[in-house]
């Protein structure tokens, strides 16, 4: 799985914290934060898909783990970002965002 690929694709989707990661140099820290976040968010899900619904298939039941995983990372993007471009982007503002809006495992 290119957890960190797909989170960098979302990132560049949003262009203005793309251009404010880059700015502050904290992209690649920002990234790997992201992309764990996401694989733990993966696992928990397939997990949580694989006891409701058995009949599902391993295929399947990753298929739709990813897809609620993602969208549930990429709706927290925004808001994990403060507005004001004169504060500087903190990552462990950015870490315990995460932490606080995930689902637990």
């Amino acid at each position: 799985m290119l957890y960190k690929t797909t989170i960098l694709e979302l990132l560049q989707q949003q262009t203005e914290i793309y251009d404010r990661l880059l700015k502050t140099r904290t992209l690649l820290p920002t990234l790997e934060t992201y992309a764990s976040q996401l694989r733990d968010n993966h696992l928990a899900w397939k997990d949580r898909l694989a006891q409701a619904r058995p009949e599902n298939g391993e295929s399947l039941i990753a298929s739709q783990a990813l897809e609620i995983a993602l969208k549930e990372t990429e709706d927290s993007l925004p808001s994990a970002f403060p507005p004001d471009d004169s504060d500087p982007l903190m990552l462990d503002a950015a870490i315990g965002f995460i932490r606080r809006h995930s689902p637990p495992a």
